[in-house]
């Protein structure tokens, strides 16, 4: 099959050098129409386990499935030719062992050709990491707030604003950065700790509700677009307000369908004479 014409897709490693040069552009996608628009202007798409919550309706992210990680990696490859696309391993499928952790990053590099995983942890996720990058396989780290470990850590809340808090995530990024990730997520992370992370280790970190000294930012695309109108936590903005303008669209529908306006003759398959 010729490869002329189509668009490259940015690597992990291209991610990697990008430290020092210009802010990474992410964002979530979690369905193949999302990710073409959202891939002309994104350096990173993350297929985040977020989905259980966004699209499912989940409390927290640990009901998240392997299966359902897959599904929406396929959807998303489907619509993404240019961002690196990397896809959640969700709890339970990689803290047992870093074997466990192999066998689960190489099926979703397999089944979604995607460019990577991300998984959460510190100082006890360090080996797993440097062993999947060892056997090939692309790792986005992600310290700070963990969603995953939300029914251990006290909740969702802001860190590293005690001395203690502040020096795990200091070691753990160090010891992630090392492990051979090719980037770094920091949550939920007081933005002065935030800033000296990003300054003191070698790869690229990607703040959300961190610092604008990170070397990119995401955010959780629905949360960006507005269309959870009764939450917005602190590190959001909403660039558009999509749930008003979804929810006065489905009212005019519904008021054309029970006037009988919709469908309109333009609408209908006729019989040719």
């Amino acid at each position: 099959m010729s490869t002329i014409g189509q668009t490259k897709r940015t690597t992990p490693t291209q991610i990697e050098a990008m430290k020092g040069t210009r802010p990474i552009v992410s964002l979530t996608a979690y369905t193949t129409p999302i990710a073409r628009l959202l891939d002309p202007h994104c350096d990173l798409l993350l297929v985040g386990d977020s989905l259980g919550m966004v699209l499912y309706g989940m409390e927290t992210t640990v009901g998240v499935t392997l299966e359902m990680m897959i599904a929406h990696g396929q959807g998303v490859m489907r619509g993404a030719q240019k961002a690196c696309v990397i896809v959640d391993l969700p709890f339970g499928s990689y803290q047992e062992s870093k074997e466990q952790a192999f066998r689960n990053s190489a099926r979703i590099l397999k089944e979604t050709g995607c460019n990577g995983v991300k998984l959460e942890g510190g100082e006890e996720m360090a080996e797993t990491v440097a062993f999947l990058t060892s056997r090939g396989v692309p790792v986005f780290g992600h310290v700070g707030l963990m969603p995953q470990k939300v029914n251990t850590s006290g909740g969702y809340r802001s860190l590293g604003r005690s001395d203690e808090e502040a020096d795990k995530i200091r070691r753990d990024a160090k010891v992630i950065a090392q492990a051979g990730a090719f980037a770094l997520l920091v949550e939920g992370t007081v933005e002065p700790l935030a800033r000296e992370i990003t300054a003191s280790i070698d790869i690229p970190t990607v703040g959300i509700g961190a610092s604008p000294a990170c070397d990119g930012q995401i955010l959780v695309s629905d949360d960006m677009f507005g269309l959870f109108s009764d939450f917005k936590p602190r590190f959001v903005k909403h660039f558009a307000e999509l749930a008003p303008t979804i929810s006065k669209a489905a009212e005019a529908y519904a008021e054309e369908v029970k006037a009988r306006t919709f469908p309109g003759p333009e609408h209908t398959f006729q019989v040719k004479k």
